[in-house]
């Protein structure tokens, strides 16, 4: 059993969630997901782009925060393209990144259309084992490669690109379905001759274009481990990402948890489902996108009943209509709206009102100075959200106010 394979959570808000289009997160919100992903039990953040200049601070600081003991044991990995070029300025701008995905695409359609005659085949294959190299050079502790597009790669190319990936140094191969064509039968047989043929943990990085991202999701972590080799799902809070979006989180685990024919598959036991409903609500708040009514575990009639018998049936026993129970992911407490007096804490406050805001946080602060300083910091946080704090992101100023005033600081 100890050398049973798992099931692994890499998650991707962070990097494939705010590049859905239209909507965007400020880097205190990556923040905030990040830790709620700590708290998910989540093995990986994908937390953003280390070449990129206006992700540097923000990638600097949660590093910061990650060796201050703030956001740990969660893994923070950076995505960048498979270049020599884009591995040197990684390090060069977060220098003590560890965890990295390396990506190029492998399909022909891409290699012929995207790339224009820049790259062949051949040189596809160079090209990534150059930057795997570099990378191990550089001092990345974890590499994985993506195949973009890897659903329409030629499987005897995939797999001649994949077993460089590894005799070059990688960890990992990530398939990505990135057009979200593939089904849960054609992904089964692809990953699982692919992890047979080459070896090798395998990461499974999915879309949702005809709304089978989790069932793909699932099928091709079970390929991975019936041919013996670790699966890391991709995962999305809420299911953002481009288009239609990558696999939602919670779906993801529930699946695993509760799908028939998974009950003898591994999934990560540091999993934390009772985070869900924390995490969720957040990054609805944050992305600005309601959870859908009859979102799995989330939505608001996830655990609803009008029907009579149904109702008449829950109510003699949940589990005459209920897979699981409400309790796990979180759910149940009340909540509480003030609708009398309320003082908030703004661009503008004032130091006797942002007083009155952690007061009600039972935050209390060692001097004036101090409060006044966490008062600049949280003035500059709703600048940089462009909408009102939440409680959590109150407490996280005031207590790491040297990482949130790195989070805000833009050099462009």
């Amino acid at each position: 059993m100890a050398n049973k394979p798992k099931i692994y959570l890499i998650d991707v808000t962070n990097r494939d969630g705010v590049q859905t289009s239209r909507i965007c997160l400020s880097k205190l919100q990556k923040t905030m997901i990040n830790l709620h992903l700590n708290e998910f039990g989540i093995f990986q953040s994908e937390f953003g782009f280390p070449v990129t200049h206006h992700e540097t601070n923000y990638l600097n600081a949660n590093l910061q925060l990650a060796k201050e003991g703030g956001l740990s044991p969660l893994r923070l990995g950076g995505w960048l393209r498979a270049t020599r070029e884009d591995v040197k300025t990684t390090f060069k701008q977060v220098p003590q990144i560890k965890h990295l995905n390396l990506s190029i695409s492998t399909s022909d359609q891409m290699i012929v259309h995207k790339f224009k005659g820049k790259l062949d085949h051949q040189s596809i294959i160079e090209e990534m084992s150059e930057a795997v190299k570099e990378a191990r050079k550089m001092g990345a502790e974890s590499i994985g490669i993506n195949a973009e597009d890897a659903s329409r790669t030629r499987m005897e190319y995939l797999i001649e690109f994949a077993k460089a990936a590894s005799e070059a140094g990688a960890d990992r191969v990530r398939y990505c379905d990135t057009l979200g064509c593939d089904t849960p039968f054609s992904i089964y047989d692809r990953i699982k001759l692919l992890a047979q043929a080459v070896s090798m943990p395998i990461e499974i990085h999915c879309h949702n274009d005809l709304g089978l991202v989790v069932a793909n999701s699932i099928a091709g972590a079970r390929a991975a481990n019936d041919a013996g080799q670790d699966a890391y799902i991709n995962t999305c809070v809420n299911g953002m990402g481009e288009r239609a979006g990558n696999a939602d989180l919670v779906s993801v685990v529930l699946a695993i948890r509760y799908g028939s024919g998974m009950q003898d598959y591994l999934l990560d036991e540091r999993v934390n489902l009772k985070a869900a409903w924390r995490i969720c609500k957040y990054a609805s708040y944050a992305f600005g996108v309601p959870i859908p009514i009859n979102q799995p575990g989330i939505g608001a009639n996830a655990f609803a009943h009008e029907s009579g018998i149904h109702a008449d049936g829950a109510l003699k026993d949940r589990r005459n209509y209920e897979l699981y129970d409400f309790e796990e992911l979180g759910r149940g407490e009340p909540e509480i709206i003030e609708t009398g007096r309320k003082i908030t804490a703004g661009e503008y406050s004032g130091i006797k009102g942002f007083r009155n805001v952690y007061d009600k946080l039972e935050v209390a602060f060692n001097s004036d100075a101090e409060a006044t300083q966490i008062l600049e910091l949280v003035r500059y946080a709703n600048v940089h959200n462009q909408k009102p704090l939440v409680d959590e992101e109150l407490k996280f100023i005031a207590k790491y106010p040297d990482v949130a005033r790195k989070i805000f600081t833009m050099a462009p």
